[in-house]
């Protein structure tokens, strides 16, 4: 039935439900066979339908209220077979035929092995305790009818016989509350025989003088058994509504405590009390580490909770339950559980029963598959929770450090361009100075404008992270930048060959002048500084789909393998430990730039050797010409002479 559905719901592409209701009669069921009606709702599952459990004495109705409230238009069940039906009784599918006229249904026949065989699975022996409490039930209703046999041969005399039968049926009421359905029909038998032998004249003989009292007899016997019936039901009812608030009351407490924790072993703990609580069960969480690899997050005993760390695995990697009342491994003690997140598995729950039949109910083991889901929701929460709270002290950090870098930047720019003025006056003073003071001079003047560029650096990387740059965007070509940069850039390269390529027909590109400016003499300065003299530096630019790409290579050393994009980090230098000058700020200022323009900038190593980064803008569609010349005339105008 279950294949069926599935195979049907996937040619209508549709959603579909396996509902199972229980009435009186298969909450009495072996553990095996409810193990089945397990192992189908967990197959049901798997093929992707919405498993549901409804306790209900009419099975049709609750089906039909089912279909109804889930706007559900197609029925498939299983065919009732016919030698179990009296000639008066009505199928599954007929009553549900009659109830809804207007839903599809279809019924599956009975597999041929099933039908040949007719072999039921074996009877799983019951517990001792369970077997005596059950014939103590038949006792106690025995013991029951000749108490209030004696109680009413006394009462004969005095009170009318309708009376005394008021008082067999009120007995009968009460056996079937306390004890169920079959010690009341045992109880309503033995009052009618009671009541016949003891009460009825003649006394102590089971003939009868008045043939009514026979219409009496059938009537007591009726009434008992109908009410015994009905009593007995109503007493399921109420157990099985006592169930389901205790598994509310459980899912309320667990969820309350998961809302509260804040850390992996809060959780933990929250997970491995609830369990033993509501399942009488030992229960382990086993969390991945960095590897992936599985571990217990806290030391178990063996003989309580043998966890196999393969087993758990195998669950985990899958995402499937694995071990006792499943199909993988079902000899082992312990269930596995995978606890699914919406992103990711968060671990596995491993959990063993000290009475083992309860993971056999399947409203048990689908709360306890709701314990696992809200465990793994707490465990994904308290994961996103610290990832939160590291990226907030990190944008804090990084917000403390800017601001201090900015104050201190903007401090050191007046006093080092003193020194820079300072160094150059030295050299024009009179009388003239000696080859060694003019050297010292000249080096106290680089030196001081090698400081001034690091601070210009800390401070535009303070301003630009801040928002504060503002970019004048215009169409222009992007040769007259790549000419401006070659030309600023042109002592660092004295000592390295250039190469240009820079196709003349490029289409106009809306970018900051000056920051793209920025952006190469960064980017030729850094090659300058990491390659030796002699070297070969190229610059090039093509159009590259909806995209400039703009490329400077070299034919140096090249990048350590796996630090093409940390680089781009602040303060973090191609060689960690080294003589060349510079903080590790050109090339982060470098992305801080492109990406304000929508761009990308990226760094590789060249097949032959050497590094190449590049970086993008976005091509976009150019103004007419004569628009184009009025922005300009703008630009200049408010630029002035």
């Amino acid at each position: 039935v279950v294949r069926a559905a599935a195979r049907l719901a996937g040619q209508l592409n549709a959603e579909w439900h396996a509902l199972y209701v229980e009435t009186p009669g298969l909450q009495r069921l072996p553990a095996a066979k409810r193990e089945r009606i397990l192992a189908a709702l967990n197959l049901a599952k798997e093929l992707g339908a919405t498993a549901a459990v409804i306790a209900d004495a009419d099975v049709a109705n609750a089906v039909i209220d089912y279909a109804r409230s889930h706007n559900i238009s197609r029925l498939v069940i299983g065919r009732d077979p016919s030698r179990r039906l009296w000639p008066w009784q009505r199928s599954h599918g007929q009553k549900l035929a009659l109830l809804a006229p207007d839903i599809d249904l279809i019924e599956i026949g009975r597999s041929e092995v099933n039908r040949n065989t007719g072999e039921s699975a074996p009877r799983e022996p019951e517990i001792p305790e369970r077997r005596k409490h059950k014939r103590l039930r038949y006792v106690w209703a025995a013991l029951a009818t000749v108490g209030v046999t004696l109680l009413s041969s006394p009462l004969a005399a005095h009170f009318d016989r309708s009376n005394i039968v008021a008082i067999y049926i009120l007995t009968v009421v009460l056996v079937a509350v306390r004890f169920g359905r079959g010690a009341a029909a045992l109880a309503a038998v033995l009052s009618v025989f009671s009541f016949d032998y003891f009460i009825v004249p003649p006394r102590f003989s089971f003939a009868v003088s008045d043939v009514q009292y026979l219409l009496t007899f059938c009537i007591m016997l009726a009434v008992g058994l109908i009410t015994g019936q009905l009593t007995a039901g109503l007493r399921f009812q109420a157990r099985v509504a006592a169930h389901r608030e205790e598994r509310a009351g459980s899912l309320y407490e667990i969820a309350r405590d998961l809302s509260g924790a804040v850390e992996v072993e809060q959780v933990v703990a929250v997970g491995d009390e609830a369990i033993e609580r509501t399942f009488r069960a030992s229960a382990a969480l086993l969390l991945p580490a960095a590897t992936g690899q599985l571990a217990p997050t806290a030391p178990r005993v063996d003989a309580a909770l043998p966890v196999d760390l393969a087993i758990a695995q195998w669950a985990f990697d899958k995402g499937q339950p694995a071990g006792f009342s499943t199909d993988t491994l079902p000899g082992s003690e312990v269930l596995y559980i995978p606890l699914r997140a919406p992103t990711r598995p968060r671990g596995v729950l491993a959990v063993k029963a000290r009475n083992r039949r309860l993971l056999r109910i399947p409203e048990q083991r689908q709360l306890l598959d709701t314990f696992a889901a809200l465990i793994a929701i707490a465990l994904e929460r308290v994961h996103y929770v610290k990832v939160a709270q590291e990226a907030l002290v990190q944008m804090e950090s990084e917000r403390l450090r800017n601001s201090l870098l900015a104050a201190l930047s903007h401090d050191l720019r007046t006093p080092l361009t003193v020194l820079v003025g300072l160094a150059e006056s030295l050299t024009l003073t009179k009388p003239e100075l000696s080859a060694a003071q003019t050297e010292h001079a000249m080096a106290i003047q680089d030196e001081a404008r090698r400081m001034s560029t690091l601070v210009s650096n800390l401070l535009d990387m303070a301003r630009i992270e801040s928002g504060e740059v503002k970019l004048n965007l215009q169409w222009q070509p992007i040769e007259e930048v790549v000419g401006a940069a070659l030309n600023a850039s042109r002592a660092m390269l004295q000592k390295h060959r250039i190469e240009v390529h820079v196709p003349r027909d490029l289409p106009l590109v809306r970018f900051d002048a000056v920051l793209i400016d920025r952006v190469l003499v960064n980017l030729l300065e850094n090659a300058s500084k990491y390659t030796p003299a002699g070297s070969r530096i190229s610059l090039s630019a093509e159009v590259d789909g909806d995209q400039l790409s703009v490329s400077v290579s070299d034919d140096g050393p090249g990048l350590a393998a796996g630090r093409e994009e940390a680089v781009f980090q602040k303060f973090t230098r191609g060689v960690r430990e080294s003589a060349t000058p510079g903080v590790g700020l050109g090339l982060a200022i470098c992305r801080a730039i492109v990406e304000s323009h929508h761009g990308k900038i990226t760094a590789a190593n060249r097949p032959g050797g050497g590094a190449r980064f590049t970086f993008t803008l976005p091509l976009g569609i150019p103004p007419p010409a004569d628009h184009a010349d009025e922005e300009a005339d703008a630009a200049e105008a408010e630029v002035g002479p």
